[in-house]
C-alpha cells in the first residue's frame, strides 16, 4: 500500500495542530537509609501521607511517615535494590490495585499481580487501597442472610450480608475451615467472595487454593495471597487491597463475601513497620495505633442502603489467639469493631467436636434479623439448651445419682453434640440444617445410639430429598416452615428405626 507525499502531509500537519504540551512535575529526592523493608528519604518536601513514590531501580513504595526534615518510606518491593543516594520521585497518586470481573478466579498478590501463571489480568478499572467507609445514611440495617453451611453458625451465631462476624480460636483449632466452608457455600449463588491470605505459609495458601478449587468455588472467588515470606509491608497491605476488589462489586449493587486471615499477622506486621518508623511503642497507640488500622478496614464493610445501589460486604476477620486469651489486646480491639465473634475452644477441637465452637462465648449481635423465618424458629432455645447441657455434663462428671429428667436431658444434649458436628467442605443447604435441628430439639433422635446419630440423619436427609420433597421444595420457596407437615414426615421416618433400634 502506497501513501501519497501529500496525504503524509496532512497527517503530520493534523497531529501539530492537536499537539498539546504538557509539562510533568514531580519532585525528587534521596534515599538516606534504607533497611527491612522500609526507606528514609530526604528532600520530599511536598509529599503527601499514602502518596506513591518510585525509586530508581524501579522498586515502589508508600508515604509512611512525614518528618521535619525527612519522610518514612515503606517499600512495596525487594529493598536490597535500593542502596543509600538512590533517587526517589513523587508519582502523585495513591496507591491502587486492579478491579473487576478479571480478576475473579485468579491468585494475586497484594499489588493485583497474578500469581497463578495464567497471564496478565487485563483490566482498566483500578481503586484506591484506602477508602473512606460510608456513613450511616449510606447504609441500611443487616437483616438479609449469608448462609454459611455450617448448623452450628447458621442456627446460633448467624451471619447476614453486610455484618463483621469474627473467627477466633488458638492455631489449628479450624478457623480456616470455617471461612472455607462459608465460601464454598456461595457456590450457584450470587455472592463474590474473596480469601486473603495475610502471614500464612506458602503452602498453606496453595492447599486453600486447591480445596476451592476442588470444590467448584474459585470460579467466583479471589484469593490475595501475602505469605509469611513477603515483606511486611505487602502483608500490611493486602487486606485493605482485598477490601478495595470487594468496594468495587459492593458499589455496583453485588454481593461480596470477605475473609481476612488473619489480622493478628497482619497486626505484626504493622508493628514492625512502626517500630522500624520509630512511631511511639505504647499501649494507647500500639505502635502507629493498630486499632485505628483494623477499624478502619472492617468499618468498609457494610449493607449499603437502596439510593446506593443495595450492595454489600460481608467480612470474616480471623485472629489467633495465644493459650486462649480472648482478653489480649489485639482480641479485645478487633471484638469491640466487630458485630459478634465465633469462638473456636481447643478442648472442644482435640475431642472431636469440628467445628468446635463454644457456644458460651460466641455471639452474634444481629441474631434473628440474619434468619430465615424457618431457622428462626427451630434454633430460637438450641442456644439455651447447649449452655444447659454442658453444666449438667460437669455436674455429672461428680459422678453423682440423677433423676430420669436430668439424664434424659443429657442424652439429648449427646445428640445434640452430634448432630451439630460437621465434616469439612461439605456445607449444607439451609432446609437440611433445619430438618436436623427440628429433629434433634424435639426428640425424634432420642432413640438413636449416640454413635449413630451422623448416619441418621444423613438417612432422614436423604428420606426427605426423595419420598417428601414437597415439604422441603416449599421450604426452600417460603423459607418458612410449615409445622404439621414437617412433623408428620419425621413421624414416618421415625417408623423405619423402630425396628433396628430398640426403646
Amino acid at each position: 500500500m502506497k501513501f501519497k507525499a501529500d496525504e503524509i502531509a496532512s497527517v503530520i500537519q493534523k497531529e501539530i495542530e492537536d499537539f498539546r504540551g504538557q509539562i510533568q512535575t514531580s519532585e525528587v529526592g534521596r534515599v538516606l537509609e534504607v533497611s527491612d523493608g522500609i526507606a528514609r528519604v530526604y528532600g520530599l518536601q511536598s509529599a503527601m501521607a499514602g502518596e506513591m513514590v518510585e525509586f530508581q531501580t524501579g522498586v515502589r513504595g508508600l508515604v509512611f511517615n512525614l518528618e521535619e526534615n525527612s519522610v518514612g518510606v515503606i517499600l512495596l518491593g525487594d529493598y536490597l535494590q535500593i542502596s543509600e543516594g538512590d533517587e526517589v520521585r513523587t508519582l502523585g497518586t495513591l496507591l491502587s490495585v486492579p478491579v473487576g470481573d478479571a480478576l475473579v478466579g485468579r491468585v494475586v498478590d497484594a499489588l493485583g499481580n497474578p500469581l497463578d501463571g495464567k497471564g496478565p489480568i487485563v483490566t482498566s478499572e483500578t481503586r484506591p487501597v484506602e477508602f473512606m467507609a460510608p456513613g450511616v445514611a449510606g447504609r441500611q440495617p443487616v437483616k438479609q442472610p449469608l448462609q454459611t453451611g455450617i448448623k452450628a453458625v447458621d442456627a446460633m451465631t448467624p451471619v447476614g450480608r453486610g455484618q463483621r462476624e469474627l473467627i477466633i480460636g488458638d492455631r489449628k483449632t479450624g478457623k480456616t475451615a470455617v471461612a472455607l466452608d462459608a465460601i464454598i457455600n456461595q457456590k450457584g449463588g450470587d455472592v463474590i467472595c474473596i480469601y486473603v491470605a495475610c502471614g500464612q505459609r506458602a503452602s498453606n495458601v496453595g492447599a486453600v487454593v486447591e480445596a476451592l478449587q476442588r470444590a467448584g468455588a474459585m470460579d467466583y472467588t479471589i484469593v490475595i495471597s501475602a505469605t509469611a515470606s513477603d515483606p511486611a509491608p505487602l502483608q500490611y497491605v493486602a487486606p485493605y487491597a482485598g477490601a478495595a476488589m470487594a468496594e468495587y462489586f459492593m458499589y455496583n449493587g453485588k454481593h461480596t463475601l470477605i475473609v481476612y486471615d488473619d489480622l493478628s499477622k497482619q497486626a505484626t506486621a504493622y508493628r514492625q513497620l512502626s517500630l522500624l518508623m520509630r512511631r511511639p511503642p505504647g499501649r494507647e497507640a500500639y505502635p502507629g495505633d493498630v486499632f485505628y488500622c483494623h477499624s478502619r478496614l472492617l468499618e468498609r464493610a457494610a449493607k449499603l442502603s437502596d439510593e446506593l445501589g443495595g450492595g454489600s460486604m460481608t467480612a470474616l476477620p480471623i485472629i489467633e489467639t495465644l493459650e486462649g486469651e480472648v482478653s489480649a489486646y489485639i482480641p479485645t480491639n478487633v471484638i469491640s469493631i466487630t458485630d459478634g465473634q465465633i469462638y473456636l475452644q481447643p478442648d472442644l477441637f482435640f475431642s472431636g467436636v469440628r467445628p468446635a465452637i463454644n457456644v458460651g462465648v460466641s455471639v452474634s449481635r444481629v441474631g434473628g434479623n440474619a434468619q430465615t423465618k424457618a431457622m428462626k424458629k427451630v434454633a430460637g432455645s438450641l442456644r439455651l439448651d447447649l449452655a444447659a447441657f454442658r453444666e449438667l455434663e460437669a455436674f455429672a462428671q461428680l459422678g453423682t445419682e440423677l433423676d430420669k429428667a436430668t439424664q434424659r436431658q443429657l442424652d439429648r444434649g449427646y445428640r445434640m453434640v452430634e448432630l451439630l458436628k460437621q465434616p469439612q467442605y461439605v456445607p449444607l443447604h439451609f432446609a437440611d440444617q433445619v430438618f436436623s435441628i427440628y429433629a434433634g430439639t424435639k426428640g425424634y433422635f432420642d432413640l438413636v445410639p449416640v454413635n449413630k446419630v451422623a448416619e441418621v440423619e444423613k438417612e432422614m436427609l436423604q428420606f426427605m430429598r426423595e419420598q417428601k420433597s414437597e415439604v422441603r421444595n416449599k421450604m426452600v420457596e417460603t423459607k418458612d416452615l410449615d409445622e404439621p407437615a414437617l412433623k408428620a414426615a419425621l413421624e414416618e421416618f421415625v417408623k423405619t428405626l423402630e425396628g433396628r433400634f430398640k426403646s
